[in-house]
């Protein structure tokens, strides 16, 4: 397996100088709980940065939280819960699941809306992701397992595939489980291991692709830091392919961490992470003389 490099995040569609509002992407974040605030609001945190707009639902009191900061996020737009359906059409990328609990109205919400767009592009974590029935996995869906979470959706997929059972290491298991539901897994460890299933069409199948992610250290292993990754994928995937979006949020995620941890060592929490983001990407992404002419 290929351990993705600074190469691979070079290929990463940037905004165009001449390029118009809207067509830098657009994200949908559906997340957050009356138990949990601050997981959706660090996935939006670092989308906002990133995407041209950011259409964010959560339950009524995170909704207020982040009208009463809007000002950081001046593309966003907070929607509520019963007209998240009117939304995910007109953007690019949902990403589900961040804050999200582990109950019923989490799994009815999450098996509606992914049923009812199967085409659209979904970045699925957390809540949503423990919730989900595997039979409404979307094609090309993205889903952000930490080992815990991976080992309950191994358990649930082995019960009705006997080849499962042959496969015992953790890439094995990653790539058996993509090729299977047709989407790209993302199992967050010290190493990350990102696998995509394969696409067909009428004429080709192309097989899948496994990419391992070095870095991170220990002071990523703090609460939070899982869903500013899963919200820089999910912006990344409005306007890339999404194995590439992938493989790219995982990279820059650990790079960053690494950059304050040269700072401040394992000392930083999740909101350190997603003010970090920015600064990493601009280091790995664009070329001094361009940044310069900015400046």
């Amino acid at each position: 397996m290929k351990e993705v490099t600074i190469q691979d995040i070079q290929m990463l569609r940037l905004a165009e100088p001449n390029s118009h509002k809207g067509q830098n992407g657009r994200l949908l974040i559906v997340g957050g709980s009356h138990l949990f605030h601050a997981a959706s609001i660090w996935a939006l945190e670092v989308a906002s940065r990133i995407v041209d707009l950011v259409h964010y639902s959560s339950v009524p009191e995170n909704n207020d939280i982040v009208k009463e900061i809007k000002k950081e996020f001046h593309d966003g737009i907070v929607i509520a819960r019963e007209d998240v359906g009117a939304y995910i059409e007109e953007d690019d990328c949902v990403l589900i699941g961040p804050g999200m609990v582990r109950d019923e109205e989490t799994r009815m919400l999450t098996h509606n809306l992914l049923v009812s767009f199967p085409t659209k592009q979904w970045v699925i974590d957390a809540g949503a992701l423990q919730m989900m029935e595997l039979s409404d996995i979307p094609n090309n869906a993205i889903l952000t397992p930490h080992h815990q979470e991976f080992t309950r959706l191994w358990d649930r997929a082995r019960a009705g595939h006997p080849e499962f059972s042959q496969a015992h290491t953790d890439e094995d298991k990653v790539k058996l489980f993509a090729k299977t539901y047709h989407c790209i897994v993302l199992l967050k460890g010290q190493t990350d291991i990102a696998c995509s299933g394969g696409k067909c069409d009428e004429r080709v199948c192309a097989p899948g692709e496994t990419r391992l992610i070095a870095g991170g250290n220990e002071g990523m292993t703090k609460g939070g830091t899982g869903d500013v990754l899963a919200g820089l994928i999910a912006a990344l995937a409005c306007t890339n392919d999404p194995m590439l979006a992938t493989i790219a949020g995982s990279f820059i995620n650990k790079a960053a961490g690494d950059a304050l941890y040269r700072s401040v060592g394992p000392f930083f929490n999740a909101s350190d992470l997603a003010q970090e983001i920015p600064k990493t990407m601009r280091v790995l992404l664009l070329p001094d003389d361009a940044v310069n002419i900015q400046e």
